[in-house]
């Protein structure tokens, strides 16, 4: 939306007190999402009476989602745009709407982005590089499918031409990103004859994009247990560019809670592929992502999945609990488990991987890592992150350096470790 905006005059000011549009861009796909997106919404809203603010506009997951019955409720807001609406921000802005009018297109005209889509990175150092839009998966616990539809893939050469464009813009880290990025070219390949061998697939995209710049990492998130293959893995381990990280949401471990959430592999299968990664890549940094609460799931559940985060160890870990609604399938699924309980599960586990975690980094010290510098703190204080650290979602280190540059690498000492940071100095 940026992109769109900034050839069209507008600037952003970071105080919304002096601006005359405040746009809301939300999510909704768990319960605290929603919540988080709604007292954001009835934050801002206060400056159409305090500040400037003549236009408010509310775009993303949560009017896709809840629609109509949102703008009943927000007659604040005086524009409200889905998930595949984001390209009409210029028009709505231009050419007001009346009030409280909702515009809505339907999922199936969602567009896909490309190298042509304009854009402003709000990062100097690293840019995402969406390759995928969608997802094919029914998990009974998800609503992405119905907020960003099917998955619908960007082809190599599409990416490619944007990934060069923003190397040569200077950014040294290139992540990419779908909502199942495993995935990435399956809905292309089913679209050719059946004598035609599949050309687009994640391994091949990472190989294409890594080869156009050893000076930049590049790292995939959001994969899954399924489409991390030996192929993907020996492909990640052949090229020093592209981290040794592998971001595998398994959401949780028992078989039977796997085959209730719609999830296709078992506990044998994440042990074996988890082994396999580590020995291919011995140093590979491992995260995942648990759901504890969800209906059905026991006591015995619970214990299976703490057992086997001890086992795995992983590098990084985030836990949350079951979010419910009734546009869920798994709504209708029996054994809801208590919130109270649900929580004490979810404590209990990320106790467990704080202690995991804080080990892991005591085994850093003393070693030198590549780090790309993000941040300067203070005078001789700066923050980045390794090769084995995700932007946002992972810890950072935090630098001492006197000629350290801002968006630049730089080999740094590791000297102390706390829970899930690191400290070092430039060598």
């Amino acid at each position: 939306m940026l992109g769109e905006l900034t050839p069209a005059g507008f600037t952003v000011t970071p105080d919304p007190a002096l601006a005359d549009i405040i746009i809301v861009n939300t999510c909704s796909f768990i319960a605290s999402a929603v919540d988080e997106s709604v007292d954001e919404i009835l934050e801002l809203a206060e400056f159409k009476k305090t500040g400037r603010c003549e236009r408010f506009i509310v775009t993303g997951c949560l009017p896709e989602r809840f629609r109509e019955a949102l703008a009943e409720s927000l007659p604040e807001v005086d524009a409200f745009l889905g998930t595949g609406a984001y390209h009409e921000i210029t028009e709505v802005l231009t050419h007001p709407p009346e009030q409280g009018f909702c515009l809505l297109p339907p999922l199936a005209g969602l567009p896909i982005q490309t190298h042509n889509t304009p854009r402003t990175p709000s990062t100097s150092s690293m840019a995402y590089l969406k390759v995928t839009e969608g997802c094919n998966r029914h998990c009974t616990y998800c609503i992405i499918p119905k907020l960003r539809g099917k998955l619908r893939s960007r082809t190599i050469t599409d990416i490619e031409i944007e990934a060069r464009h923003l190397i040569s813009s200077g950014f040294k880290e290139l992540v990419i990103i779908g909502q199942d990025t495993g995935c990435y070219g399956q809905d292309l390949a089913s679209n050719l004859p059946a004598n035609v061998r599949i050309h687009e697939s994640l391994p091949r995209l990472l190989e294409k994009i890594a080869e156009i710049s050893s000076d930049t990492w590049i790292r995939f998130l959001y994969g899954s247990p399924d489409t991390t293959d030996e192929k993907l893995i020996r492909t990640v381990a052949a090229h020093e560019n592209i981290c040794s990280y592998f971001d595998i949401p398994i959401q949780h471990v028992s078989d039977r809670i796997l085959n209730r959430m719609g999830r296709h592999y078992d506990k044998n299968d994440l042990l074996r592929l988890f082994d396999n990664i580590r020995k291919i890549i011995p140093d590979a940094a491992l995260r995942t992502t648990i759901m504890v609460g969800f209906p059905g799931e026991t006591d015995n559940d619970f214990t299976q999945m703490l057992d086997f985060i001890k086992t795995v160890r992983f590098d990084h870990l985030g836990a949350f609990t079951y979010s419910d609604a009734e546009d869920l399938s798994s709504h209708g699924l029996s054994g809801h488990v208590p919130e109270k309980i649900a929580q004490k599960r979810h404590h209990v586990l990320m106790s467990a991987q704080a202690d995991i975690s804080a080990e892991k980094n005591l085994n850093h010290i003393g070693h030198i890592y590549p780090v790309l510098v993000e941040e300067q703190m203070e005078a001789e204080l700066f923050t980045g992150r390794t090769s084995f650290q995700a932007p946002e979602v992972d810890g950072i280190i935090y630098i001492d350096s006197a000629d350290a540059a801002v968006g630049e690498f730089a080999d740094v000492k590791i000297c102390d470790a706390l829970e899930y940071d690191l400290r070092g100095e430039t060598l």
